[in-house]
Parts: structure tokens; sequence; C-alpha cells
């Protein structure tokens, strides 16, 4: 049997990063995970992440996958993979499945980070092959590079949903509709936004009747919810789509815990282990992190595990100290949980901003913020020349605009939740750091006339093939209808953008305040 100083379970955002500040300490610390590969969810996550800097804020996933393994090699840490835990023992004792050999190996300290599977509906169809979770999905595009559909609806309007919704508009699938049987879009406004401008329907308050098909999916039958969530006879609609995708939740895979004995709580979110702010079971000696104890961010995840990671150094004397560390991570992971979205605002209807601004009621019913209402807004301005327009409405913990303006055009202040404002006394250059900095894709380059009665708008642009230079298309507005035609006038793409390009077109002078995206 062989000994460690410390057993991480799960090679994710969480285990990665307890692993790497044990091992900083001088801990013998060792990952096992069931993959073929490190990294958990950050390898299939493509999108910029929002937070601070300090947070890895407006780095796309994967690559912070690459930093956490790059980190963990240089301490020292040893990650087994293709290796399924099958047993954890009150002992701290673990039994692992390692090809065709079961193994046994003990610690000290047994940190538990197997993070969530995703939650299933049910419904006439529901095991034919099509339907598939909205992680099945990511994986299949973002880690194997192949489709899963041609024309897809979406179950789930959380941040799951909308975040591969627009992943598989990136792949080049047709989302055919958002359904929700929830009557509010639950995810961030700005996914929802960069999703609609596309073209993409929300069916809330709706739910899937059944699916169609013999040996596989062939159509879809969704309908209306009433107060008691039932279906609403004759409000029936069918969808020709050949994919499913279900992005209804997620569930902690917290099976490890009990079978050791910790004492185990049913909460809204799961069925998760008891435990106090820096990790600690009822049991001596294991600990948990990451979603297996609730379901955060990915970025909470790294700070909560960096957290138990410095915790079990100090329950184990291998570091006198770490109150600063533990302290600095927390202040980190409290701006985290700030904002409309916070831990304390689940399920909660809010109608005003923390400024006091009318919540956008478009918005959340339908997944775009009207004509009418996005001038109330703080971001939203009109100036000469060129200048930004932020379409952020919602108090999100996010404030990489404000870092990487070199001109300081954008404030937020130091409360990370703050809308951003912009400076009418600072002159923009144009440069477009904020449009592919924001990790939500809400801000836009204007200028209101550029003569002949025209303007300009630069969007943030990541679909593929890009457009040429003085192709003419048309303009969709934020609900993704045509408002207008346009025409490009330049593509600008660079390594400081990290795969964000930034497409200028040219439309009607009283339409560069409506158009938002840009269909060849």
């Amino acid at each position: 049997m062989e000994r460690y100083d410390v057993i991480v379970v799960g090679a994710g955002p969480a285990g990665l990063s307890a692993a790497i500040e044990t091992a900083k300490c001088g801990m013998r610390t060792v990952v096992f995970d069931e993959n073929a590969k490190p990294g958990g969810q950050l390898f299939k996550q493509i999108h910029k992440f929002f937070g601070s800097k300090e947070n890895k804020a407006r780095i796309r996933g994967y690559r912070i996958g690459e930093e956490l393994l790059a980190e963990a090699e240089r301490s020292g840490v040893k990650v087994v993979l293709n290796a399924t835990v099958m047993g954890l023992y009150a002992q701290k004792e673990i039994t692992v499945r390692i090809g065709d050999a079961i193994k046994h190996y003990k610690a000290d300290n047994v940190l538990i980070a197997t993070g969530a599977a995703e939650s299933v509906v049910r419904f006439p169809g529901w095991t034919m092959p099509g339907v598939i979770g909205a992680g099945a999905a990511q994986t299949m595009m973002n880690l194997h590079h192949i489709r899963p559909g041609k024309r897809i609806l979406m179950l789930g309007s959380g941040n799951v949903g909308l975040v591969v919704s627009y992943q598989l508009l990136q792949a080049g699938c047709e989302v055919v509709a958002l359904v929700d049987a929830a009557p509010r879009i639950g995810g961030y406004g700005v996914h929802a936004a960069k999703v609609s401008r596309c073209g993409v329907p929300f069916y809330l308050s709706h739910t899937i009747v059944q699916a169609e098909g013999t040996d596989h999916v062939t159509g879809v039958v969704i309908g209306e919810v009433g107060p008691d969530w039932k279906v609403i006879k004759g409000t029936e609609q069918h969808f020709d789509v050949d994919t499913i995708c279900l992005a209804v939740g997620l569930s902690p895979m917290s099976q490890l815990l009990k079978q050791a004995g910790c004492a185990m709580k049913d909460t809204k979110g799961g069925y998760v282990p008891e435990c106090d702010a820096y990790g600690r079971t009822s049991m001596d000696g294991i600990y948990v992190a990451g979603d297996v104890s609730g379901i955060e961010e990915a970025s909470s995840a790294m700070l909560g595990g960096s957290i138990a990671g410095i915790t079990i150094a100090c329950d184990s004397g291998y570091l006198a100290d770490g109150s600063e560390q533990i302290a600095k991570y927390e202040k980190a992971l409290g701006n985290l949980r700030k904002g409309m979205f916070a831990p304390e605002n689940r399920g909660k209807k809010i109608t005003q901003t923390e400024e006091g601004i009318a919540i956008s009621e478009t918005l959340l019913e339908c997944g775009y913020v009207a004509d009418s209402e996005i001038e109330r807004y703080p971001g939203v301005t009109h100036m000469e020349g060129v200048h930004p327009v932020i379409e952020c409405t919602q108090n999100i913990p996010c404030n990489p605009c404000q870092d990487v303006c070199p001109k300081k055009c954008i404030t937020i202040g130091n409360n990370i939740t703050a809308l951003p404002v912009v400076d009418s006394k600072s002159q923009c250059i144009g440069c477009g750091m904020c449009v592919a900095a924001c990790s939500g894709q809400a801000i836009f380059l204007i200028q209101e006339d550029i003569g002949d009665g025209m303007g300009t708008v630069t969007i943030p642009y990541e679909f593929l093939p890009l457009p040429e230079k003085g192709q003419i298309g048309i303009a969709l507005g934020r609900d993704g209808q045509p408002v207008c035609k346009a025409e490009v006038l330049d593509i600008k793409s660079s390594n400081a953008f990290d795969h964000t390009n930034l497409l200028t077109m040219k439309v009607p002078r009283d339409m560069v305040m409506r158009a938002r995206f840009f269909k060849s």
C-alpha cells in the first residue's frame, strides 16, 4: 500500500488548486482522476471568465486549465489519470481501479473534489439517441471537435444552457429554440443577449412534451406550462430537430463522502457533505472543495480549492500560519459571491440594480434588452467620435473593461458588481480592447456620424469564416431580427484580443444604437 501526505480525488479546478497549495508546503501530494486528461471542466470551456484579473477574468477556461496544470507540475504534484476511485474509508484509505488492477492508497489527508454530474428530466423519448446533456455536447465540440447535431433544441436557460447554446452556434449548429419551464431566464443576461442577437428564440414557461422518433430523435414537441407546472393543452409546438440538449442543473458527486461516513445534508443544490468554510468535513482528515460541496462557478471552485489546500497544510503542521493567504482568497471568493446572482439572492425576484435602475423585464422574459429600455443604463452613452457603448445591465462581479482601457474611459470603481460607466471626459482612441476583453460580449464601439447619413458599429465577433472587408450583409438587432443592410468596413484580429475579432460595420446613422450583430 502506497502512502501520501495528501490524496486528492478529482483533477478539476478545485482539486488541482488544492494540490498546488499542499505541494508548495512540502506535502507529498497525489491527484487521481478517472479521465484521460486532467483539468476537469476547464478544458471544454472556451469562453472568457468573469471576475477580476486576480480571478483570471477575461481568460478562456482552457487556458486557465493549462496554467493550473503547469503550476501543479512545477510544484511537484503527481497526477494519475484513468484512475477511478472506487472507495473511500474512514481510515483515509482509498481503492483505485487503474486499468485492470485494484490498488490501495492511504494518506494522512484526503480531499474530495469530484465535482458534479449533469441532471436529467424525463419525458417520452428521453432515452433515445439524440438526447444529450449540455456538458456532453460541450465535450463533443470543444474537446473532440465533433458537432453534436445539426438542428438542436436547448432545454434550460441557466448559464450552462446559455453558454453551450452560443458555442453550438459557433460550431455551426442551428439552435432552433431555447426552452425553460421557468418564467424568467436563470443565467446572466449578457449570455442570453449574445444568443438572442444571433436569432435564437426563447420559449420561457415552456417545457418538452415529448421527443419524436423511433430509434433516434427526429423532432420535439414543447408546450406552455401553467402555474401548476403542467402543460396547457392546445399550446403544443413542433420543431424538426435531430438533437435535444439538456441543461437542467448539476448534482454534486458526493457518494464517496457518504461511503466514508461523513455527515451529509439535503439542500436545494443537492446532497452534500456538512463542511466548514475551509473544506473540513465531520471526519478528521477528510476535506472537500468545489462543486461536490455546492454548485458554483469554476472561479469559485479554484479559490475554494486553494483555501482547502492551505487549511490542510496548516492542520497538518506543514504551514505555521496560513491566515493571510486564506484571507486573500476569502476576499476574492466573497467578491465572486456578490451581486444579483449571489447565493442569498437565488430564487428572489430582483426589480432594480444596485444603482436603483429598473431591471429589463424584456431581458428576463425574452433574452434581450428592448430598444426602449437600453438607454436607462449608465454605460449607454452618446458622444462625438468613436466611443464605447456598454450594454451591461445586471450587477455581475466583473471588471476587465475597467482594467484594459488605456485611456480610463470606463470606470466601475471598487465595487466589482457596479454597472460600468463611460467617462465623458476621457477620449476613446478606438483600440477595441474593451470590446475584446468583455467576458459577456456586451461592449460595442459606436461612431454615430461618419457623414452621408451613416455611422459605424464595432462588435465582438467569434464565428468562422470571418466576413471580408466590403462584404454586404444584414445587421441584426438585440432581438435577432434584421434591422438594416450593413457593410463590413474592417475586421481586426490580434493576439491581445484572444480570438475575439472586432468587426466594424457601416449602417444608417439611425441604426447605430440598434445594430448588434452581422449576418452574411
